[in-house]
């Protein structure tokens, strides 16, 4: 699934991209496949009777660096972490069936994910599926099961909607799954600074029309239940005319059965619309970390902004800066497989400036410029510099 790129090469991709953007522009606003076939699976017997959907996505493309580092990797920028290859990110499968919080009765419903691709491997639990591919003949590309768990909807007041089982975390702005993202490449915060997945159980309740509640019990971090309880909750503020929200979550409780002790983070986003077509994002982040048998106390923190602007309704530009700091040097290492990244305390700074195009609905494509800064010790290129410039982009297919 791998190959070695050339700048040439890159330049060639975008470019061809470019040319299959035109023509893929001429097609209908449908899903690819029903847009190429006509035929769409949730509308036959028995999906629709059952209210169930299925669907999913593929993401693919490169991240391009000049150095071309002979360790073959991007520093401690993960999941885009390969320099000048082409890879398959995510092939993303999903079946669903929604619960109807308006009908104001009980209502059972569920979610299952199955992911495959080199994003895989950041985003796989701890005592389950990072168990499911282990040959290291497979390299980078893994299998992960990131959700699977039961709904149930409780008539209880404004209504009570309760996950079972195993979800993405509510924790921070960026997500693993890559419809959902502005950006291509993700920000440190996220990559370091936030868990991935949960198991366990979690509610949600709006209160009003301006504050939902979110809370619950889980195993830790990205755990199959390998690690004690810990509280999973937060709250979001929105404003009466939907153009400014708060939100404030946090995860807290002991780490390792056999070595307990506190870890603690939390993470406010705000969003705030300037105008119809600008929008603003500010996130904070900050996690402790007590000290163990097995390493010292840690604590990490972060500020990103993201500034984004719809030209219409097929392209928009975005601005990502960021700071992430890790104090103790505990939280940004080697991520395996060859990487001869040094840790260490550092700040890291990046910005990234970036389009986001979706010629049709089932289609977008993300190109981007990524600058990378770490202040402490040289990150980037092979521990041969403390810089970095990254030149990427990839095309996510809705099926």
């Amino acid at each position: 699934m791998k190959s070695h790129l050339s700048k040439n090469s890159v330049l060639q991709l975008t470019l061809c991209s470019a040319v299959l953007c035109s023509t893929l522009a001429q097609a209908d606003d449908k899903g690819a496949i029903e847009s190429l076939t006509g035929f769409n699976i949730n509308e036959t017997a028995p999906l629709k009777d059952l209210g169930i959907n299925v669907g999913g996505w593929v993401s693919s493309g490169v991240s391009g660096n000049p150095d071309s580092p002979e360790d073959g990797y991007n520093g401690p920028v993960t999941f885009g972490d390969r320099a000048n290859e082409f890879n398959m990110q995510q092939l993303n499968g999903y079946i669903e069936k929604a619960v109807d919080t308006e009908a104001k009765k009980w209502d059972l419903g569920f979610r299952a994910d199955i992911l495959y691709g080199t994003d895989a491997r950041f985003t796989t639990q701890a005592n389950f599926d990072n168990r499911l591919i282990r040959d290291s003949t497979t390299r980078f590309y893994k299998l992960a099961f990131p959700q699977v768990y039961a709904t149930v909807f409780a008539p209880i007041g404004n209504g009570l909607t309760t996950k079972i089982g195993h979800f993405y975390t509510i924790i921070g702005n960026e997500v693993v799954t890559a419809p959902d993202n502005f950006f291509f490449s993700h920000a440190y915060t996220m990559q370091y600074g936030e868990p991935f997945t949960h198991t366990g159980i979690i509610s949600s309740y709006p209160v009003n029309d301006n504050i939902s509640l979110t809370g619950g019990v889980v195993s830790g971090w990205d755990s199959f239940f390998q690690e004690p309880a810990n509280f999973l909750g937060g709250v979001t503020y929105t404003t009466d005319d939907q153009k400014t929200s708060l939100a404030f979550s946090m995860i807290t409780g002991d780490v390792a059965k056999l070595d307990k002790h506190n870890r603690t983070m939390y993470s406010v986003v705000l969003s705030h619309d300037i105008t119809d077509t600008l929008h603003y994002k500010l996130q904070h982040d900050l996690g402790i970390e007590e000290k163990s048998a097995a390493a010292n106390a840690a604590k990490w923190y972060g500020i990103n902004q993201y500034l984004t602007y719809d030209i219409n309704d097929k392209m928009g530009a975005g601005l990502r800066l960021e700071w992430f700091r890790d104090e103790d040097g505990a939280r940004v290492g080697a991520i395996g497989n060859g990487n001869t990244m040094p840790g260490g305390q550092n700040h890291y700074l990046a910005a990234t400036a970036g389009l986001n195009y979706s010629p049709i609905s089932w289609l977008t494509l993300r190109p981007e410029v990524r600058y990378d800064h770490s202040t402490k010790s040289n990150a980037y290129n092979g521990g041969l510099s403390n810089d970095q410039l990254l030149i990427s982009a990839d095309a996510t297919v809705r099926f």
